[in-house]
């Protein structure tokens, strides 16, 4: 069924001023940040098994994650710049994970340390199943990215553990994990060494969850009524068979890592109804429960869903590693039928929500992610739930993989941004060179380079946000409303060295409303430029009340790139109206009505936000 192929990362090259700066950080300094704060906390050395009672620190329950999702990053920064220190501690550290790994197979510093009598015991709660996945992750990464097989070798034998213990088959366990990861985990062990056994339990995993009894309820010998067992359920997507699910419940992370294996799994096996109920959960993710950054899970209670249209701004959670997780699943959608709408949530989610996720220095680290703030909401340089940095980190290492797909006769352009891109079509090797100032400006140039003409077809994303595209090859119009098919403009030739196609994505600053039963956006506007969603910070704004500042109904804001704010920013400007102090004197309730000043307003995009002096911030401003 999925007929697209990502171009590998390594392929594709990043340049600019948006990108080659937050990639070099994440080299640089996040990715080396990462492993210290792994180190001090004893992440690193809990790998030794030495742990006695009494001791601190004493491991965590996925605490093997954190080390997964470092050694994932920074083999796929191995893979780009290769750097002899950074390969030298990353095979430090796999010899350490592979010393802890048991004869049996079973690799979980917790479980092997500190209780190993309650091995498998507790799947609903005990994550072990979840950094198994992430391990695995960690041992495909590190093979494609170095051609090393330590740490495949160890995760091989771990699933093949796992294996010999989950399934349907007389004498195995009839469970699955209460926070998913490890399905898709296993599709990627499938794809890098082709064993059939990995994805059929990727299969097993993803259809055993939600079956009747439920094992967790078994798994607990609770005799909890009904209700409890299904709020319970819920939590982690195990409340129905995932065939059957229509909506997405519970704990956002978990979804996503279950939709995006739902994803895989239909795309490896042409299995229809599964696709079918991931592409249900996917219209009522983006439909009922995204934030305009592309956050997912609006409560801090569950860490995820709650009902529809349920989407506070200052206490959004829109955890970091959700917004990763939609990039993850809006990908693997997009490569079953190169439709649009998925990629402008995957530009959407990355743009916004998930960049935010991490400072400009590459050290600080948002976990929840609101979109209202009176100056009391901060990154923290890590934290003792360590899954959001470098979840972070690994997707910025892997970026290049989201900017094309190819299929026979056929390539796609998902993202636009400054570099190159090495593709094979049919066998003929196709270069693409993006020349762009993209998402600051939308004016894109593609020259192919190519070796002999070749005919294909070339898809061009056509972003929602953008009104009034223009293409033209070689300096010829292109109709592009006529050409443009779920989302992409398709043009289809013979290709030829040294072509070039132009595509102006008009870039306005626009309001965008809310559907109006988002209770806390009625009668608001927020500002998006291009993939850019704007917020307004008290240190651009001084003097400007921003919880009690209005924008009028009439009104343009000017787009303008800064070189002094943030590094290097466009920056939008325009004019608003806040609440004379003076006129709200007298007591908490008044039949005057407040009067009102006109201010001037800054906004800089969301994704850069707490960067400087602490203050209030907002996304969303009631309209006067």
């Amino acid at each position: 069924m999925a007929t697209w192929k990502p171009v590998p990362f390594r392929d594709v090259s990043l340049e600019g001023r948006f990108w080659a700066p937050r990639l070099r950080v994440n080299r640089e300094a996040t990715i080396p940040h990462e492993y210290l704060q792994c180190k001090e906390t004893g992440r690193v050395d809990a790998f030794r098994l030495d742990w006695k009672p009494g001791v601190e620190p004493k491991p965590h329950i996925f605490w093997d994650s954190d080390i997964a999702k470092w050694l994932e990053a920074a083999s796929y920064s191995l893979a780009t710049h290769p750097d002899a220190d950074l390969d030298a501690l990353v095979d430090l550290v796999v010899a350490l994970v592979a010393s802890a790994q048991q004869p049996d197979g079973y690799l979980n510093i917790y479980f092997t340390a500190v209780e190993p009598e309650r091995r498998w015991s507790n799947l609903r709660d005990a994550h072990e199943l979840y950094c198994a996945g992430h391990m695995i992750e960690a041992g495909v990464a590190h093979f494609e990215a170095t051609g090393k097989r330590a740490l495949l070798h160890v995760v091989c034998r771990y699933a093949d553990y796992i294996d010999s213990v989950f399934g349907r088959e007389p004498g195995k366990k009839r469970g699955y994990p209460g926070h998913e990861e490890i399905e898709l985990a296993l599709v990627k062990l499938y794809r890098a060494t082709g064993e059939d056994r990995y994805i059929r339990l990727a299969q097993y995993f993803v259809d055993e969850r939600g079956q009747r009894p439920r094992y967790f309820d078994l798994e607990h010998d609770e005799n909890a009524d009904e209700w409890q067992s299904d709020r319970r359920a819920r939590y982690s997507q195990s409340h129905l068979p995932v065939r059957e699910q229509d909506a997405a419940v519970g704990h956002s992370v978990r979804a996503m890592y279950l939709y995006s294996a739902v994803a895989d799994l239909a795309g490896e096996t042409g299995d229809a109804d599964l696709l079918a109920a991931g592409r249900r959960l996917w219209e009522d993710v983006t439909g009922r429960h995204m934030y305009i950054t592309g956050g997912v899970g609006s409560s801090a209670s569950n860490e995820g869903f709650t009902t529809d249209y349920d989407l506070p701004n200052p206490t959004a959670y829109a955890e970091t590693c959700a917004n990763v997780g939609l990039v993850f699943w809006a990908h693997r959608l997009v490569q079953l039928d190169c439709d649009g709408r998925y990629t402008d949530v995957l530009e959407r989610a990355l743009y916004n929500g998930v960049i935010s996720g991490v400072s400009t220095n590459g050290k600080k680290f948002f976990y929840a992610n609101p979109l209202a703030s009176n100056g009391r909401a901060h990154r923290a340089d890590w934290f003792g739930c360590a899954c959001c940095p470098p979840n972070v980190a690994r997707l910025l290492a892997s970026l290049g993989q989201y900017v094309y797909s190819v299929a026979p006769g056929e390539v796609a352009v998902h993202l636009y941004a400054e570099g190159s891109g090495r593709l094979v079509v049919d066998g003929h090797p196709v270069t693409v060179r993006q020349h762009t100032d993209y998402p600051w400006d939308g004016e894109v140039a593609l020259a192919l380079g190519l070796s002999a003409p070749a005919r294909f077809a070339l898809r061009l994303r056509i972003p929602d946000w953008c009104r009034g595209a223009a293409a033209r090859v070689n300096g010829q119009e292109i109709d592009v409303a006529a050409a443009t098919e779920r989302g992409y403009a398709r043009i289809a030739r013979e290709w030829r060295d040294g072509d070039r196609v132009e595509l102006s994505l008009p870039m306005p600053v626009e309001r965008v409303y809310a559907h109006p039963d988002v209770a806390e956006d009625f009668g608001a506007a927020a500002l998006q430029r291009g993939p850019l969603v704007y917020c307004f910070e008290s240190v651009d704004n001084p003097g400007v009340p921003l919880p009690h500042t209005l924008l009028p109904r009439e009104g343009a804001f000017t787009a303008t790139f800064d070189p002094e704010v943030l590094g290097g920013v466009v920056v939008v400007n325009g004019t608003g109206a806040a609440v004379e102090d003076a006129s709200v004197e007298g007591g908490l309730y008044r039949t005057r009505r407040p009067e009102l000043r006109t201010v001037a307003l800054k906004g800089v995009p969301y994704s850069v936000w707490d960067n400087r002096e602490p203050g209030a911030m907002r996304v969303w401003l009631r309209e006067v």
